[in-house]
């Protein structure tokens, strides 16, 4: 949870609208694992290098 509040607001957006907009369930689980190693890896958003989000 940590990683996701410090993601910039529209980035927290995109992430949820993504996931919600998915019309079947399957799907919406795999991009919530999706973005729950996104968030894990740090680096990384929407699938692209996002420098900016990357662990220290």
């Amino acid at each position: 949870m940590d990683a996701f509040n410090e993601r910039p607001a529209y980035q927290q957006n995109d992430y949820v609208g993504w996931i919600n907009r998915a019309k079947r369930q399957e799907t919406k689980e795999k991009r919530l694992r999706q973005m729950l190693y996104e968030l894990e890896k740090g680096g990384v958003y929407m699938n692209m290098k996002h420098p900016a989000s990357g662990k220290k």
